[in-house]
């Protein structure tokens, strides 16, 4: 699956898969399991064994024999189960210590990313929708995958393996009047948010006999949001895994979170639109007079607090895509844009890392270098 480092194998590792029961093949440095496509190859099982524990690079390119269409390498790309490596590499990899080259080389076979920059390569469209049959960049993003019938597994595949979009614009969604309703500069959260906090601040303390109480249940909202953060970013922008293997789970998958790993590096879907904003805030205003309940004021101070909390995870959350930080904040842009192009399955915190601590979930990928890319 992307994000998943895969293992390096030694040759005689790879050769000694020469059976119909676990039958691997190579091409270059590539390992694929094809031990499923025996029985189903069009010339015969026997023709895969013959060549099993074997590369089979110049057969299926061999004219005279018969040369291979892209669909045959697609199959391949789908049975991608580790790298061939030599002795000294493959025992590194397996007591966790593979080289910086080697993980890199993993990282950039099962995401198309080498190294951070990598996000900012502009996807050639066309040669990129003829490879993986996904989505045309070029036509409106939203109908195509509503129509499309891609399945859970592919869509997954697909958005995990990041695209750029002429210079980091905004590829067309919804192709007509709704375009503009799809894209929010990243100014427009303070300038809205920032003076309802402001307000709401003012009319919290106002009602408060002890200004220490009042600060602390404001401090307290922002930490929670710190914890609001990292759920809503693990269990429903993340929501893999529980995702419904259908076009409408799909879809409000892909508006909701996916688009953005899709195009990481699109700035203007990048903060939360105002509207979906006050969607998701509505129920928290709840949630805070629920809990505490015995103090108006103090609730709507905890909640500004936890709004303000907001503002500031969705502008570090743009300044990590777009801009040239401090050193602190230039090491938490490469913690979560590893998270976008190694390991999407950890690394849920923006603001910080504290909460990926607590539960297990820091990413530990060191940071992939430089390596010379292969077609």
């Amino acid at each position: 699956m992307p994000g998943k480092i895969l293992p390096t194998l030694t040759q005689a590792e790879v050769e000694s898969h020469d059976n119909a029961k676990s039958c691997y093949v190579t091409i270059g440095s590539k390992v694929y399991d094809v031990t499923s496509f025996v029985d189903d190859h069009p010339g015969g099982g026997d023709l895969i064994l013959e060549y099993a524990g074997k590369d089979v690079g110049e057969i299926m390119g061999d004219v005279v024999s018969h040369e291979h269409s892209e669909a045959a390498y697609e199959i391949l790309d789908d049975s991608l189960v580790g790298f061939l490596g030599t002795d000294s590499t493959t025992k590194a990899s397996a007591n966790g210590a593979a080289s910086a080259e080697e993980q890199a080389r993993a990282v950039y076979e099962s995401t198309g990313m080498a190294t951070e920059e990598d996000l900012s390569v502009e996807t050639d469209i066309v040669q990129d929708y003829q490879k993986h049959k996904f989505l045309d960049l070029n036509k409106p993003l939203l109908m195509q995958l509503w129509t499309s019938g891609f399945s859970k597994q592919f869509y997954l595949e697909q958005i995990h393996r990041p695209r750029h979009y002429k210079g980091g614009e905004s590829a067309p969604l919804f192709g007509n009047f709704l375009e503009p309703l799809s894209k929010t500069a990243w100014y427009v959260v303070p300038i809205i948010w920032l003076p309802c906090i402001a307000y709401g601040t003012t009319v919290g303390f106002s009602g408060m006999s002890s200004v220490s109480a009042a600060a602390g249940y404001w401090v307290f909202g922002l930490f929670f949001w710190t914890l609001i953060e990292y759920v809503m970013h693990r269990f429903l922008f993340h929501i893999d895994t529980l995702l419904p293997d259908n076009r409408v789970g799909i879809t409000l998958h892909f508006l909701l979170h996916g688009i953005h790993h899709y195009l990481p590096m699109d700035k203007y879907r990048l903060v939360m639109p105002p509207t979906l904003f006050v969607l998701l805030a509505a129920p928290f205003w709840k949630f805070a007079h629920a809990v505490i309940f015995y103090d108006w004021h103090a609730a709507v101070l905890a909640y500004c607090g936890g709004v303000f909390g907001y503002v500031c995870y969705d502008m570090t959350h743009y300044f990590l895509h777009h801009r040239n930080l401090p050193s602190y904040y230039k090491q938490l842009k490469k913690y979560h844009l590893q998270h976008h192009f190694a390991d999407f399955d950890n690394g849920f915190g923006v603001t910080s890392r504290f909460w990926d601590v607590v539960f297990g979930t820091e990413l530990e990928t060191p940071a992939p270098t430089k390596i010379v890319k292969t077609q």
